[in-house]
């Protein structure tokens, strides 16, 4: 089959867009004459900028008159006159774009409530041991037969070399990144536990803690109760601090976007999950990563699919439970692993 022009949607979370990189990954390659259009949500417009297998980043500001963007975005996709259009978000809002794009093939999931416009609907297999990325490549499955090969199931960033410039003069000396901070409290493994664990990491290099303008009050209560650590959030772009996850020793990271950003780069990952779990499918997938998680069954683990704004028990246990020496060995793990290759 030839296309010339292929739509792909994801408008949720930075990390839903990231992963959403794998399936461009595959068209790109089983369709290098085809034009790769993405429709994103507003806040993940700078993980594209330049990026080598997109044509078009189109963008939908929700924040600002929703709904009349929207109506204009439809019409924007309509004219566009695409061959395929693959929505990987299974949300009524992207369904309304893919049902009225007019394209001869509109892909997706059935959970999303107008998939029965679609001309194909796949299940979305929220099983044990599934990634989301793989759930994704499911919709591709129309398009050619057989699994996507294994050098495409994970997600692919392009920082530039402006990126790179930016972050050179961190990289003076080996380094670790943490990122501390969550959107869902539930999902945020505590201060008090990263403070355990930058005062036990026996590293004589930077600590450079990373996140956004939002992060900036959590990252620097952190940065005052240690020389050694120093305080990036608010200061590096996203694809910026993925160029200097790429190269750290190891990044410390809870279940949030920056996990995916390492995996985007092939960084070194060690992932610390509290109230989620790995077995919803959107774990590391970095060559060297690792999942930390308490280690007693709790009956109220997980508590819900994003996290919660606090803890619906009341303790927390999920993450004040888990043993800085769980981290350490992760630690210990990667530096063996290192010196061996």
């Amino acid at each position: 089959m030839n296309f010339q022009k292929i739509l792909v949607i994801q408008t949720a979370f930075i990390g839903d867009a990231i992963l959403m990189t794998a399936l461009v990954e595959a068209l790109a390659y089983y369709y290098p004459e085809a034009d790769i259009d993405i429709l994103i949500n507003q806040n993940n417009q700078s993980l594209f900028a330049d990026h080598p297998k997109i044509r078009k980043v189109r963008v939908w500001n929700k924040k600002q008159h929703k709904y009349k963007n929207l109506r204009t975005l439809i019409q924007q996709v309509r004219e566009e006159h695409y061959d395929v259009v693959i929505n990987c978000h299974r949300y009524a809002s992207s369904g309304v774009i893919t049902a009225l794009s007019g394209a001869k093939l509109r892909i997706g999931f059935r959970k999303n409530p107008l998939s029965l416009m679609y001309t194909h609907r796949l299940p979305h297999q929220m099983k044990a041991g599934v990634h989301e990325v793989d759930r994704n490549l499911l919709l591709l499955s129309p398009l050619m037969p057989g699994e996507v090969p294994k050098q495409f199931r994970k997600p692919f960033l392009y920082p530039t070399a402006r990126d790179y410039d930016k972050v050179k003069v961190y990289q003076q000396q080996p380094y670790v990144c943490i990122t501390p901070a969550s959107v869902w409290f539930t999902k945020q493994f505590p201060a008090s536990q990263w403070k355990k664990l930058i005062d036990q990491l026996p590293f004589n290099g930077n600590i450079y803690l990373l996140g956004g303008a939002d992060d900036m009050a959590v990252c620097e209560a952190l940065a005052e109760q240690s020389e050694k650590v120093i305080n990036l959030a608010g200061k590096l772009s996203l694809l910026q601090s993925a160029a200097l996850m790429q190269q750290a020793v190891l990044s410390f990271v809870n279940d949030s976007a920056p996990m995916h950003l390492a995996s985007a780069v092939n960084g070194p990952v060690c992932a610390v999950y509290c109230s989620t779990v790995a077995d919803f499918g959107f774990y590391p997938l970095s060559d060297v990563a690792a999942v930390v998680e308490v280690k007693e069954n709790l009956r109220c683990r997980p508590c819900g699919f994003h996290g919660h704004r606090a803890c619906p028990e009341g303790h927390f246990r999920c993450a004040h439970d888990i043993q800085t020496s769980q981290l350490l060995e992760v630690w210990q793990r990667v530096l063996s692993e290192s010196k061996e290759d």
